[in-house]
């Protein structure tokens, strides 16, 4: 399993209850979601990857289960990987997801 299915499930569940349009992707070896064309949060093994203001990145960071984002062997501004205790209650996955979504309109698109 190249990402955790449950994690995934949990997330979708979350983004239609919000009533956001998404589309999943799966890429990075893992599966991301798009919204506005851009990513917003995904998931890469069992972590949670989300993408945020890199203004309070540093604050977020010391959240139960944050870390760099380290995916290129080097720290990216504006990512964190959450692993799985720091999502284990759905209220904790609700604020990561929204942290995502309230930088997802300020966040510049990826070229293609």
């Amino acid at each position: 399993m190249a990402y955790d299915i449950h994690l995934a499930d949990r997330i979708h569940r979350i983004l239609k209850d919000k009533k956001i349009a998404f589309e999943e992707k799966k890429m990075m070896g893992g599966l991301c979601y798009m919204v506005n064309e851009k990513m917003c949060v995904g998931i890469i093994k069992e972590n949670l990857m989300v993408r945020l203001d890199p203004e309070i990145q540093s604050t977020v960071m010391k959240k139960p289960g944050a870390r760099e984002m380290d995916f290129t062997k080097r720290p990216m501004k504006g990512f964190v990987f959450v692993e799985p205790m720091g999502v284990d209650m759905e209220s904790d996955l609700e604020e990561w997801i929204q942290l995502a979504l309230d930088f997802n309109p300020q966040a510049k698109k990826s070229k293609k």
